[in-house]
């Protein structure tokens, strides 16, 4: 599989922790195959070049005050730094291809960017580089969002009460209120938006789902081959490659590994929202004594300020917190692709992002569901309705629901049927990868095509 291509390419990952890994990821994946890379990154959320010393890094300003950084709302960041990386970016990929002799600037063979960034396509067609477009949802997310505007539009504000689980059928398998979710949380800018990805995806040279295979997402590939009429590789799951970790933009726990060693195999319920979500007081101490009253050993992942009003667990009861020692360890942040490997998780109680669901997928680790936006929403209803190896907690963060579910998932009937389910789903997409799977070969092909350029 090693090739000898002297070829450099040149990636723009988005700076969100969920855009960053898998386009680390796909960076080493090249790497490995020979070509040199190029990281161009703002000064935002920059990735850490020192565990990438294999890579060149070239940070750009970003121009986000430190108020813009804390936004909540990811799609206005996003409209922010489109408009203003798009100077620094250019001269910077300027600079890159007039540098070197014409001889040495046929070593850069493209550029593969977020679909997030809309500006690099004309900027890329102006300079005459090939532009590859990264995705890191499910492929049924990214074609299914473009249909947000129209429903918008149509029918889907206000709900009634009586609709709320009707299905979508233009956004399968939704339902109205996830629908609803999406639609009440974003802004209007996201509909200029979502536009402006469409129509810079569709001029690309080609779009790659780094962490999607045939065997996730076989008809939406079918249908988003005909939707855009660009070459589009699965390539995914992408984390089985190379460990994750490296590329997190913050520090794990380590802790939490010998302490899972300690406990008896897949009796732990590892609790993780990611690094965008955010929770209420409340919330947290729903959770927390849901954890407590499952009697079930816990990992819970609090993200440092992702607690509203509180620097991190500071607000929970000093008894509280006596209970939860008994059961469990609280980290600011974890190792999750080693988490999830060990031999003593037994459910995931997850924000349903993406990369973690199919993380959780890869290790056979069942889930319980709790998204919150975007393509959460998705990704649950797939765990929950269509694979069926998770349970969805319908965006109940109440500690009687917490409880039941973890109980109904490590004790119940239910709960061992869901684990004969996704281990079937583990090997089904962990043979993808393998020589001659389909995200294997489509790993080839996109390492031709690029030294086709």
């Amino acid at each position: 599989m090693e090739k000898s291509l002297s070829r450099r390419v040149i990636l723009f990952p988005v700076p969100l922790q969920g855009c960053m890994n898998p386009m680390i990821q796909l960076g080493k994946m090249l790497h490995s195959r020979g070509f040199s890379i190029t990281v161009i990154h703002t000064r935002f959320n920059a990735p850490r070049a020192s565990s990438h010393p294999l890579f060149t890094f070239l940070q750009i300003p970003d121009g986000l005050s430190e108020t813009e950084k804390r936004l909540h709302d990811v799609n206005l960041m996003l409209t922010l730094l489109n408009k203003r990386c798009e100077s620094p970016f250019r001269d910077t990929l300027t600079k890159l291809l007039q540098s070197e002799t014409e001889e040495a600037k046929q070593r850069i063979s493209c550029l593969i960017d977020d679909s997030q960034w809309v500006f690099t396509q004309p900027l890329a067609k102006s300079l005459n580089l090939p532009r590859l477009v990264l995705n890191a949802t499910k492929v049924s997310f990214f074609r299914g969002h473009f249909v947000l505007p129209q429903l918008r539009r149509e029918r889907f504000l206000p709900l009634q009460d009586s609709e709320q689980d009707d299905p979508v059928p233009e956004f399968p398998p939704q339902r109205k209120k996830d629908i609803f979710r999406l639609l009440d949380e974003e802004t209007e800018i996201l509909d200029a938006y979502l536009n402006q990805i469409y129509e810079a995806t569709k001029a690309s040279s080609g779009l790659i789902f780094v962490s999607s295979c045939e065997e996730l997402d076989q008809e939406s590939l079918i249908q988003a081959r005909q939707d855009f009429q660009i070459p589009i590789f699965a390539i995914g799951p992408s984390h089985t490659h190379f460990p994750a970790s490296s590329s997190s933009l913050l520090t794990p726990d380590e802790t939490c590994m010998p302490w899972l060693d300690k406990q008896e195999d897949k009796s732990v319920i590892y609790v993780s929202l990611g690094s965008l979500v955010t929770i209420s007081e409340a919330e947290m101490l729903e959770i927390a004594w849901g954890l407590r009253n499952s009697d079930q050993p816990f990992l819970w992942v609090v993200r440092a300020g992702s607690v509203n009003g509180t620097k991190w667990i500071e607000s929970i009861p000093e008894e509280v917190m006596e209970r939860l020692k008994e059961k469990g360890k609280i980290v600011k942040w974890a190792p999750q692709p080693d988490v999830l490997k060990h031999r003593a998780i037994g459910g995931y109680l997850t924000h349903n992002g993406w990369n973690s669901t199919v993380e959780s997928v890869c290790e056979g680790v069942p889930m319980i569901c709790l998204p919150f936006f975007w393509d959460q929403m998705l990704n649950a209803r797939f765990v929950s309705e269509i694979w069926m190896v998770g349970l969805h907690l319908e965006n109940r963060i109440e500690r009687n629901e917490i409880e039941k579910a973890i109980r109904r998932l490590f004790s119940e009937t239910e709960g061992g049927e869901i684990r004969e389910r996704m281990k079937l789903l583990k090997e089904k997409v962990g043979r993808s990868v393998q020589e001659n799977g389909s995200a294997y070969r489509s790993l080839e092909n996109l390492v031709d095509y690029i030294t086709s350029f």
